[in-house]
C-alpha cells in the first residue's frame, strides 16, 4: 500500500534515530524498499528548510531525490480548506500544510504515515487513513 511519508518520521529517519518511533521507521523503510512511499513536495521543502549547514543540506537533498514530487493540484488546495474548516468547526487547530497532506492523501486514496499526534485528532473529522 502506498503512503505519505510525513516531516516527521522523514525527520527521524534522516536526523535523529528515536527507539520511540522505532515501528514507523522500520514501515518508512520498508516501504522504501518496496517502492511504496510517496513523496509531497511541501514535505521536501519542509524537510530542506532550516538546514543550516550546506554539506548536510547537499546530503538530504541527495537522498530525497530518488523519490519524484507528487505536486498539489487546485483541487489539493481547495480539500485542504474545507478540511481545515471542518476541523476548526470542531475545535481543532492545525496548520494550513498539514491539511494539505491531508488533502492529498484522500485524494491519492493513500496513507499517512506520522509521528505527529495532531493528525489523530484531524481523523476524528476527516477521513485519512493513519499508518
Amino acid at each position: 500500500m502506498k503512503f505519505i511519508a510525513d516531516t516527521s518520521v522523514w525527520s527521524l529517519f534522516l536526523r535523529r534515530h528515536s527507539r520511540s518511533a522505532s515501528k514507523k521507521l522500520d514501515v518508512l523503510r520498508q516501504g522504501i524498499q518496496d517502492g511504496q512511499v510517496i513523496m509531497l513536495g511541501i514535505i521536501r521543502q519542509e524537510l530542506l528548510s532550516g538546514i543550516r549547514e550546506e554539506a548536510q543540506y547537499e546530503r538530504v537533498e541527495v537522498i530525497l531525490e530518488g523519490f519524484p514530487d507528487v505536486l498539489a493540484t487546485s483541487q489539493d488546495h481547495l480539500l485542504a480548506a474545507q478540511l481545515y474548516n471542518r476541523c476548526r468547526r470542531a475545535g481543532v487547530q492545525g496548520s494550513p500544510v498539514d491539511f494539505l497532506i491531508c488533502a492529498q492523501a484522500v485524494n491519492h486514496h493513500i496513507g499517512i504515515l506520522t509521528t505527529d499526534r495532531d493528525f489523530n485528532h484531524y481523523a476524528k473529522h476527516i477521513s485519512i487513513e493513519l499508518i
